[in-house]
Parts: C-alpha cells; sequence; structure tokens
C-alpha cells in the first residue's frame, strides 16, 4: 500500500471540497499512477538535460529519419463527432475562476482551454477550486452553467506542462509531478461522465519536447483507460507544439498518439522562447523587438504554421492555430472606433491563419467570439480543413533563421511590465492578467524575460536611439521607473507594494542570472516567496 502525504490541510471553508477531490479511492488512483510511471518521467528529465547539452555542442537540428515519416499511408484514428469542428476555442480559462468558467461554458464555441497551465496559478486553494468547478459541470451541478455537459462547448483540458511539481503532495516519500495529479484527479472524477455523454475526455499537452514524450502521454492514456474501464482510444490529445524540438518531430508525435491523437496546435511566444533556451547565447539567434517584428507573417515563424498544417492535414489530423490575447476594453461598445479597430486587427490575423490552412484556434475575448464565428461562415464553414492537402518544402534553415531587425526602447519597456506583472500577480495567485489591451500570461512573460536577459548579454543597439545599447544600466532603471509607476496605481497595501518589490528583484534575477531557468513557472512554483505565501496550512496526514 503506498503512502500519500498532503502537506496542506483544506482553505477556509474548502473542507469538504478536499474531502472529495483527494478522496481515499482518488488518492489510491493517483498513487498507482505514480508508481507505474515513475521511473519514465525521471528518464524524461534526464533525457531534456541531455538533449539540451547536445544541442548546445552539435548547434543545429534536423528532421527525424523515422520509419513514421517514410511511410505516408498511415493516418490517426478516426475523430468522435464532437471534435470534427474545431474552429474556435476560448483560451487561458482557469477553472479556479468561477465566473469566468461558468461564463465560457455558455458561449457560442466549439471548445474551452480548461487551464491549469499558462493561464493559471496552481496554489492549492485554485487547484481544489478547479477541480471541484470542473466535476460540477460536468455533472450539470456548477450554478449559472448548463444542466448537461452535451450542451456545453467541449471541455479541452490542460494539465500542468512536465515541469512542474507538486510540492504538497508526497507520495512514497517523493514530490508528486504536477502534469500527473491534474490528469490523474481530472480523469477519476470526470473520465466516465464524459465518455457517456460523448464528450471526452480530451487534453491539450503542453511543452511536450519531442516525440518520445508524446509515446510517454500515450501509455499514461492506455494504463488509465484500463484502470476506469474506458474503451481503449477513448482519450484525445492535441499536442501544444511549444518546443523548437518538437517541430522536427510533427510525424512523429502524431504517430505516438495515433489512437489518441487530436492533432497539434501552434503557439508563438513559447515556441519562440523555446528558441533562446536552446539557442539564445548564439548571436545568430538574437530575437528582435517581438511586438514589432515578431509575428507569423515573419519567414521563421509562417514556415512553422505552414509545417505543422501540412503534416497534421497529412495524417488526417486537425491543426489548430494559437490564441489572440487581443482585449476590447471593459464595457466598450463594440460598434465605437477603438472596438472597430481591434475586433479588425483580431480578424485579419486569423483570416491569415484560415488562408494558411489551419481547422481552429482560440480567442481570449468571449466578447469577439460572434465576429469569429461569422469569418468561419464567410470562410466556407466546412467544419475543418483537414481535406485541403499540400507539399511543403520546409528545410531546418527555414525554421531556425531568425530576422535581423532590431530593439527598441519601447520593446524593452514591454517587456519588463510583463516579467515583472506576470510575478506580482502568481505571488497573488492569480495565473494571467490584462496589459495595455492584452491579456498576458506565461507564454508571454517566458518570452518578455528571455529577450531581456538575451539583450542584456549582446547589448545591441536601440533602433530609436543608435547611440545607446541595451545594458544592465538600462534595464535597471526601465524596472525601477515602471515598479515606481505600479507601485502608484496597483498597489493599495502594505502587502501589494512588497509583492510588487519581489516581482521586481525577481526579475532581474531572472534578467542578469548566467543560466537562466528553462521555464519561469519552475521558477516561481519552487521559489520561497511563493511558497510561504500559499502554504499556511498545518501538515495532514491521510
Amino acid at each position: 500500500m503506498s503512502k500519500v502525504v498532503l502537506l496542506q490541510s483544506p482553505p477556509p471553508k474548502f473542507e469538504e471540497i478536499q474531502k472529495t477531490i483527494f478522496s481515499d479511492a482518488a488518492l489510491e488512483f493517483l498513487s498507482q499512477l505514480h508508481i507505474n510511471f515513475d521511473d519514465k518521467i525521471e528518464q524524461l528529465y534526464k533525457d531534456r538535460l541531455q538533449r539540451t547539452v547536445a544541442t548546445k555542442v552539435f548547434s543545429t537540428l534536423d528532421f527525424k529519419k523515422s520509419s513514421e515519416r517514410k511511410d505516408k499511408s498511415w493516418k490517426i484514428a478516426p475523430l468522435p463527432s464532437r471534435l470534427q469542428n474545431r474552429h474556435l476555442d476560448l483560451g487561458d480559462v482557469s477553472a479556479s475562476n468561477t465566473a469566468h468558467f461558468v461564463s465560457s461554458l455558455n458561449q457560442d464555441i466549439q471548445g474551452i482551454q480548461v487551464d491549469f497551465d499558462d493561464g493559471h496559478c496552481p496554489t492549492w486553494k485554485n487547484q481544489l477550486q478547479a477541480f471541484q468547478n470542473i466535476r460540477l459541470a460536468v455533472n450539470g451541478k456548477l450554478q449559472g452553467a448548463p444542466l448537461t455537459i452535451t450542451t456545453c462547448p467541449v471541455l479541452m483540458l490542460r494539465p500542468r506542462a512536465w515541469n512542474m511539481i507538486e510540492h504538497n503532495i508526497l507520495i512514497n516519500g517523493k514530490e508528486a509531478i504536477g502534469p500527473l495529479v491534474d490528469f490523474a484527479i481530472l480523469m477519476f472524477h470526470n473520465a466516465k461522465k464524459l465518455h457517456e455523454a460523448n464528450s471526452g475526455p480530451y487534453f491539450y499537452l503542453s511543452k511536450l519536447e519531442g516525440a518520445s514524450e508524446a509515446q510517454l502521454w500515450n501509455n499514461i492514456f492506455v494504463w488509465t483507460q484500463k484502470q476506469l474501464g474506458l474503451p481503449q482510444g477513448t482519450i484525445k490529445a492535441c499536442v501544444l507544439i511549444e518546443n523548437i524540438i518538437s517541430t522536427f518531430e510533427l510525424d512523429e508525435i502524431l504517430y505516438a498518439l495515433k489512437e489518441h491523437s487530436l492533432g497539434l496546435n501552434c503557439g508563438i511566444w513559447d515556441y519562440c522562447a523555446s528558441i533562446i533556451s536552446k539557442f539564445g547565447d548564439r548571436e545568430e539567434f538574437l530575437l528582435p523587438d517581438r511586438n514589432k517584428y515578431v509575428n507569423m507573417d515573419r519567414h521563421f515563424l509562417n514556415s512553422y504554421l505552414r509545417l505543422v498544417v501540412s503534416t497534421c492535414h497529412a495524417r488526417d489530423a486537425p491543426a489548430t492555430g494559437g490564441m489572440a490575447a487581443a482585449m476590447l476594453k471593459p464595457g466598450s461598445d463594440l460598434t465605437d472606433k477603438e472596438s472597430k479597430t481591434i475586433i479588425k486587427k483580431i480578424l485579419e490575423g486569423k483570416m491569415k491563419e484560415i488562408e494558411c490552412g489551419v481547422d481552429g484556434f482560440m480567442v481570449y475575448d468571449a466578447r469577439v467570439v460572434p465576429h469569429v464565428n461569422e469569418l468561419w461562415k464567410k470562410s466556407g464553414a466546412t467544419p475543418n480543413q483537414i481535406s485541403r492537402k499540400f507539399e511543403v518544402n520546409i528545410s531546418p534553415q527555414d525554421l531556425l533563421t531568425i530576422p535581423q531587425d532590431g530593439v527598441t526602447l519601447q520593446g524593452l519597456k514591454h517587456n519588463v511590465a510583463i516579467s515583472i506583472m506576470f510575478i506580482y500577480y502568481w505571488l497573488a495567485g492569480i495565473g494571467h492578467f490584462f496589459y495595455s489591451g492584452n491579456v498576458e500570461d506565461s507564454a508571454t512573460a517566458e518570452i518578455s524575460r528571455y529577450q531581456i536577459w538575451q539583450w542584456i548579454r549582446f547589448s545591441p543597439p536601440l533602433e530609436d536611439d543608435p547611440d545607446k545599447r541595451v545594458t544592465v544600466k538600462l534595464v535597471e532603471k526601465t524596472a525601477s521607473n515602471f515598479a515606481a509607476h505600479a507601485h502608484k496605481n496597483l498597489c493599495r497595501s502594505n502587502a501589494e507594494r512588497k509583492r510588487l518589490t519581489a516581482a521586481r528583484y525577481m526579475s532581474m534575477e531572472l534578467f542578469l542570472t548566467r543560466n537562466p531557468p528553462e521555464f519561469i513557472t519552475s521558477y516561481l512554483n519552487d521559489n520561497h516567496k511563493f511558497r510561504t505565501l500559499h502554504n499556511k496550512a498545518l501538515l495532514s496526514s491521510l
């Protein structure tokens, strides 16, 4: 019998929720999942380290020469009816925010990215609230939500990525693995109901680094379906291609998940951050001002998008694009000039993705949903574009040649602001926030802090003032000025002021470190400041 220890007592008013979510049966299922896959996950971490070293030594990547890639005949398993149309999901929906989750369940969309990753902060309270809200929604008992899961958009459950450790649970003396906790609890409480309703369980898989990690998830799916008495192939999962390594193993990733595949997804900012993570200590990989020069029209990103779409469609798999992060002003009239401009910009960007062959994408602001739905109707209104087969001739050089554009002071200020504010909100237990007309999450924080680190290292000149370069002094001044402005406009209490000060210094630590952590969420999740703020309960053993 395995021993599971919860290191947190339930927060006030969460006593019954914790007992329900982490029942004896649920804990036993969670522990058995860990016991069966712990060694393989440890190997995954070792493989990642070895791959990072190898990438730096050999300084390039190439497409795998695998039998899966050479064989053009195989396809993924047919998709169930509710996954034939993947036109529109709402993204960054943390089920811990009950009002936002309920609102999303009532939208005219195909799916909801129910997020435990980029847009969610995994405090113990947030985890309990999210698990409970999902369980209630699946059982038709969440107040304000549809009474049956068949009338809701499908829940596209996104567990944490492999880099995240669950510090609040010990299994046989070892801290639990974040994504296994999320997956196990979601499956244990919801899988049978979702299957009976022909509505899941469906998943997004974040930050995979190659086909071996997709194969590990596939093995987890097979084991879990057997344990829960579900038909093999019931689980479907869409892999987010957010890592440069994975772009060179697309066929292999689809093949590894063949019976469980729901295609692939493109995510621009985590993807760009992974390029800096793997190659950013070399000047030819200096990424320019992202707001001005980095978008899906650039050759290296357009090549990535076209390769994902082409590879998916060749295997009868859907390919989905990223999330439109632009926000309309709260309470704004959708017919005013500013709102029309924002909506027009979103639709123009998404139309380009449709023309590239994508089968769907995400938005954050539900107010633009009717406009996006109309865009799809005008574009042909077929459930998907999988029948569009086309060959692309993409080389490693196409994917790895970074545009040689400049850096601006405004770009520096923006990246500093996003880095500080993301940490500030994470310390408050909030996984995404709104800034300068956009929703910001860990993906944008990731690219922001990586760019500042890279700019300090190579000290490029400023486009708007060529006599000046990016220096530590300039970054420190920018961070200080932003913190002073935020202090005046954001902080109302002593706790908020302390949190802002901590966020500023933690950001500078990320900007200046010799060897930056690969993931900002790991850095924060493992940090004593965060763990102290959200670890006030007494130890309890189950």
